[in-house]
């Protein structure tokens, strides 16, 4: 039921984006990104908007910063009491198709946030649902979720331990995506893998999110306004397309 609700949220912030930058028809190609800069020929900031009642933040570009060689992604109070929270999220502009994914980041603590590393697509691009998932409930931050969605249903999850908690140290989160068998790694570690028909088929954007709820408490956590700007901080990123040199990052 979460998950129906997210996705259904996803797609209507990808209408949005899609208004504002539209779709790569090309697929993406390998590419290491340090975030030394935002690029904006391979990021798209959301801004603006929230996925739907169950997000209690606002997609907005101030939750979004650099600094040396790192996106951090904010989810923070405003003030505001007609907005009272921002939170951040970017996205790639180009879809990327089987391979390897990689990110390194590190979260914060706080019960009702999640701070997820993902690929999507789906029916906003003409396109079924797929989706390919890591996403840290930061209320337990010594755990991963893993998931994947496949036109629109979900499949293949489980939770992964860390090897330290998320908020203490980065950890390099990766997946290595083929037509029949899907890894989940977590510091080269291997964690989880799917095989056979059920698998996702379409080029997926690469997203970072970063935000909270006051609804969704049974799976997230119950929220508590942090009084303070938690921050998620991704270090790198990096794609790698079949049977080339490895762009970045450990296995």
């Amino acid at each position: 039921m979460t998950g129906s609700i997210m996705r259904i949220g996803i797609a209507v912030s990808l209408m949005v984006s899609l208004q504002a930058t539209g779709v790569a028809s090309a697929q993406g190609t390998t590419f290491f990104d340090g975030f030394d800069t935002l690029d904006p020929d391979r990021w798209f900031v959301s801004d603006g908007w929230r996925n739907g009642d169950h997000q209690n933040c606002e997609w907005s570009g101030d939750a979004v910063a650099m600094k040396p060689g790192q996106v951090t992604l904010a989810f923070r109070p405003t003030g505001d009491a007609a907005q009272p929270y921002i939170c951040g999220e970017i996205q790639t502009n180009a879809a990327f198709g089987y391979g390897t994914f990689e990110a390194r980041f590190r979260t914060d603590k706080a019960s009702g946030i999640n701070a997820a590393f993902f690929t999507y697509i789906g029916p906003v691009h003409d396109k079924p649902h797929d989706e390919i998932d890591f996403e840290v409930l930061t209320r337990d931050t010594s755990a991963v979720s893993l998931n994947t969605y496949v036109d629109g249903k979900p499949r293949h999850g489980m939770t992964a331990a860390l090897p330290t908690p998320s908020d203490t140290d980065f950890h390099t989160y990766s997946f290595i995506w083929e037509p029949a068998r899907l890894r989940w790694f977590i510091d080269g570690v291997l964690v989880h893998e799917a095989t056979g028909d059920d698998l996702p088929r379409n080029p997926q954007k690469i997203y970072f999110s970063h935000w909270g709820t006051e609804t969704l408490s049974d799976w997230m956590g119950p929220f508590s306004d942090p009084g303070r700007a938690l921050q998620m901080e991704v270090d790198w990123v990096a794609y790698t397309a079949p049977g080339e040199a490895r762009a970045g990052g450990q296995q």
